[in-house]
């Protein structure tokens, strides 16, 4: 247990430059105090004493305003960032070494029943105010834009930005270029391509017409 404290107080240190020494991480940062009662919480909840559980992680959030349900699965490591409105539903899976920054849901949609939240893959990370939404897969090294909703699995070493959420890098390369004023119209380049498809089929019924009259 000691171990793991370390581990994640030094995996915390590293990611933010604002922490000057473990004893900072240790009594401030509401990240820490989060996951650290979430361990508890959640070795309650394997031996089924769930309301003990709930109520440790309910206090949590009422210290922290962090909400993690005690039924979550999180790996070695995890950096909540300020943390001030971090929600973590409770059939969510996160991997090692990832960092949530304030703001973000891992969620449901409501439709779903049994596995209903996102499973996080190792080294991800989920920018600010942006919402995962549903059981789906996270893979590896993916990096998730602040405010984007995230509603379908997103493969490895990518990153997603927008509403719903769009992969516009693949291993750092750039899957589409990102404008923001000149963005294709979908409704206008569909009346495009039926002007063009009736202009060809006007042009075929005249050549009928003509050659029916030479006739």
């Amino acid at each position: 247990m000691f171990d793991r404290i370390r581990d994640e107080i030094a995996a915390i240190r590293e990611r933010d430059p604002a922490a000057r020494s473990a004893l900072e991480v240790w009594f401030l940062y509401n990240g820490f105090k989060a996951v650290r009662s979430y361990r508890r919480a959640h070795w309650f909840y394997q031996h089924n004493c769930k309301l003990l559980a709930r109520w440790i992680s309910q206090r949590c959030v009422r210290r922290t305003n962090i909400e993690i349900h005690p039924g979550a699965t999180i790996g070695r490591r995890l950096f909540i960032d300020h943390g001030t409105g971090v929600v973590i539903g409770e059939t969510t899976v996160i991997g090692d070494d990832c960092t949530l920054y304030q703001g973000v849901t891992l969620g449901g949609t409501g439709k779903d029943k049994g596995k209903r939240h996102p499973t996080l893959g190792n080294h991800v990370m989920v920018g600010a105010g942006a919402k995962v939404l549903g059981p789906i897969v996270i893979h590896d090294h993916v990096r998730i834009a602040a405010g984007a909703v995230v509603l379908r699995d997103i493969p490895e070493d990518c990153t997603a930005v927008g509403v719903p959420a769009r992969v516009v890098r693949r291993g750092g390369e750039k899957v589409v270029e990102l404008d923001q004023v000149h963005i294709p119209d979908p409704v206008a380049q569909e009346i495009s391509r039926l002007e063009q498809r009736i202009a060809k089929l006007e042009a075929a019924a005249g050549k009928t017409e003509e050659r029916q009259e030479e006739v």
